[in-house]
């Protein structure tokens, strides 16, 4: 499960730019290969037409069956949108070879193959590639353009010229597109991290919690443990903003934020769902491990001072669900969490600054000579006493207990 802490600054980068790494993005990368490999051969083709372009003979055959095989190379991208890291690079530098194959064919690389050509997988490499890959194919650029330009070019000296600066200008354009990329994998972190975080307390906020649901519920079914909620909500709160500021209650929730993120476990997910309402969301063996992290969540409240030296207590309710086949995890999520929310409400009316376990309404006793309906089954139904507590019907009470 999630940490407690938000995630520092230089967090794991964006998936935008990995091939097969899940999500829409390997089917862009196979999409954007897939149409410059069609736009590649498909331009090629035409110079077939054309005479005096494509040398004769054999060179002929090779150049149309290269283009030809640059057709075919799209078709399977386009019928299974799916490529990875490793088939990204060898596509990049069998473009390279590409072009240089073509440039042997032409009788004129510099009129009809211009190093040009080779901005398709220098793009490439700097957009889908690991920085390690985008070395190799900027290294293999020069090569390239090298071997392509030779026979233009009998001065060595004017050769190195040309491929000096096709080449540097193929790769500075190359390193160009790559730090652009990764400045929008940063923004793109950045703004992921600000629609999971809570800005305030720096904690996970609802729609992180929502997120999590789904890896928690699986996680629990598969090592057949029990989902805990514990929902948390500070006592008298509105006092220390109403006596003291905003500024004040501002402080004192991050104080406790910081004190709750250093007693959960590793593996718990804690998370601010609104005002001075907090869950702990926890996978447990049973019912008195979750009420001893409860405890130690409460002690950790009262024992949290701000800046300014002002302290609150918190009230708890814990509740606890065994996840099934089936079931959608946000929706169990939010009964397990009203559930956790009602018995924190018994908490704030035994006195506050205690947890207090949910515990489901018990049948009521049949008085005697009392007959009790029958279901379709012919067995006698029991009936169930009105929930007592606030919040077992699954809505929020209202108006709310003040803390």
């Amino acid at each position: 499960m999630s940490p407690a802490r938000p995630p520092g600054p230089d967090g794991p980068a964006s998936a935008l730019s990995v091939p097969g790494t899940g999500g829409p993005e390997h089917r862009v990368a196979a999409l954007t290969l897939a149409v410059l490999l069609v736009a590649g051969g498909a331009m090629g083709l035409v110079n077939l037409a054309i005479d005096g372009v494509v040398r004769d003979g054999v060179m002929r055959w090779t150049y149309g069956v290269t283009m030809v095989a640059c057709l075919l190379a799209a078709v399977p991208l386009v019928v299974r949108p799916r490529v990875g890291r490793w088939q990204t690079f060898g596509l990049v530098l069998l473009g390279d070879l590409i072009y240089v194959v073509v440039a042997l064919c032409i009788e004129d690389p510099v009129r009809h193959a211009t190093p040009l050509m080779l901005l398709f997988s220098s793009f490439v490499a700097a957009w889908f590639l690991a920085p390690w890959m985008l070395v190799v194919n900027m290294v293999a650029t020069p090569v390239a353009v090298w071997i392509a330009l030779a026979d233009s070019y009998p001065d060595v000296l004017g050769l190195a010229v040309q491929v000096g600066v096709h080449a540097g200008m193929l790769d500075l354009a190359s390193a160009a597109v790559f730090l652009l990329r990764r400045r929008v994998e940063r923004l793109l972190a950045a703004t992921e991290a600000l629609s999971q975080r809570d800005p305030l307390t720096g904690l996970a906020n609802r729609r992180h919690l929502v997120d999590q649901a789904p890896r928690t519920w699986r996680q629990a079914r598969r090592e057949g443990v029990r989902v805990a909620a514990m929902v948390l909500d500070l006592d008298h709160f509105k006092q220390v903003n109403d006596v003291h500021g905003h500024a004040a209650g501002d402080a004192v929730l991050r104080a406790v934020a910081t004190a709750l993120a250093d007693t959960v476990r590793p593996s718990d997910l804690l998370a601010r769902i609104g005002g001075e309402e907090l869950v702990v969301l926890g996978l447990v063996g049973d019912p008195s491990e979750a009420s001893r992290l409860a405890e130690r969540l409460r002690s950790a409240v009262a024992g949290s001072r701000s800046v300014h030296g002002h302290a609150v207590t918190a009230s708890i309710g814990v509740a606890l669900t065994s996840p099934v086949d089936g079931e959608d995890a946000t929706e169990a999520l939010w009964r397990l969490v009203d559930r956790a929310d009602a018995a924190m409400y018994k908490a704030k009316q035994a006195g506050r600054d205690r947890v207090a376990d949910f515990r489901p309404p018990r049948p009521r006793a049949t008085p005697a000579g009392e007959h009790l309906p029958s279901g379709r089954d012919g067995v006698a139904r029991g009936r169930l006493d009105p929930p007592t507590v606030p919040g077992t019907s699954g809505a929020r009470p209202s108006p709310r207990d003040p803390a």
